[in-house]
Formats: structure tokens, sequence, C-alpha cells
């Protein structure tokens, strides 16, 4: 029997920060879109001038997916843009945003974590992914969505066992965690 390859430390550091800068993206959406920190809400597109907590935060009551999901293409724009005229459809979107973000960064439920974010980023991808979409895109069939989902599910399936940075190691030894694996 041959012993299987561990892989370098230099290795695990670098799959942690991949999984911990993917988290970011989702948490720093979460946080831009909640009060409006001027990244891509409450920022003017013309002047570039930040308007901090402004109408368009979810935290002044706008919708969040009414405009992504009312400019889908493709073959399932008429699902998503139903979708997007729903307020309701505004919690999950940002409850799921914060949970995934949080997740990846901290290395805690990851395994959760991997396939919601996979199934919100497959969900962004076939809404406007399409060749002549408006969304505009460097690729007519991958975008940062299909890259953001390998990246997630490597870091987190090559992480299972040896988590360099984050409090993964500590997470799965809880009592919880340890009687559902499904938590790791």
């Amino acid at each position: 029997m041959t012993a299987q390859p561990v892989g370098s430390r230099a290795g695990h550091i670098f799959l942690s920060l991949a999984r911990i800068a993917v988290g970011w993206i989702f948490l720093w959406t979460f946080l831009d879109k909640t009060f409006g920190l001027g990244f891509s809400t409450c920022r003017d597109a013309e002047s570039g001038a930040v308007d901090v907590g402004c109408d368009a935060a979810w935290s002044t009551g706008a919708r969040m997916t009414e405009g992504y999901l009312g400019s889908s293409s493709g073959p399932l724009a008429g699902f998503y843009q139903g979708l997007g005229e729903q307020a309701w459809t505004d919690w999950p979107y940002m409850i799921g945003l914060l949970g995934i973000g949080l997740a990846l960064v901290l290395g805690i439920g990851t395994r959760v974590a991997m396939v919601a974010g996979s199934l919100m980023l497959a969900m962004m991808y076939t809404s406007h992914a399409w060749p002549g979409a408006v969304y505009p895109q460097q690729n007519p069939f991958v975008d940062e969505h299909i890259v953001y989902i390998l990246t997630i599910i490597a870091a987190v399936l090559l992480e299972v066992r040896y988590q360099a940075i984050g409090l993964g190691e500590w997470w799965k030894r809880l009592s919880i965690v340890e009687k559902n694996r499904w938590l790791v």
C-alpha cells in the first residue's frame, strides 16, 4: 500500500486563503448591500460619490433582488424576473450572503456553505450568463461565478482533513459537529 501525499504547508495555506477570499466576497456584498458602503451600493455611477446608507441600502428598505433578477436574460429570464418581483426573495439572498460569507471566512460549517454558495452562484450564473446577455461578460461560458464555485468546492473538499487557517479544527471537535458530520 502506497502512502498518499499530504501536500505542502504552503498549499494548505493558499487553499485556506482562497476559501477566505471567496468568503469575503460574500460577506462584503452583504455588508455593502445592507449598509450602502459605496462599493456597488450607494455609489453614484457618474461622479463616483458615495452616499453611505442611501435609499438603495437594504437597511433603508430597498429591494436587493429586484434589480439583478429583473435584468435576467436567456431561457430562464422569466423565472428569475418573477422571483425578483417578490419581496420575500431579499431575505434568503441576504441571509445566504451573510451565512456563506461567515462560514467560509471563519472556516466553520464549510460543507453547508459549499452547497449553499454553489447553488446561489449557479443561480446567479444561469440568470445572466448567456451569449448576448445584457450582463457584461469576458467569456460566453465561464465567468466569475463558475470560478468561485470551483474555488469553494476545491478549498472545502481539500480542507476536510486539515485547515491551515480558520476555526475548522476547533469546530470539528464540537460534540454536535462530531455527531452530525455534514456540519463540518
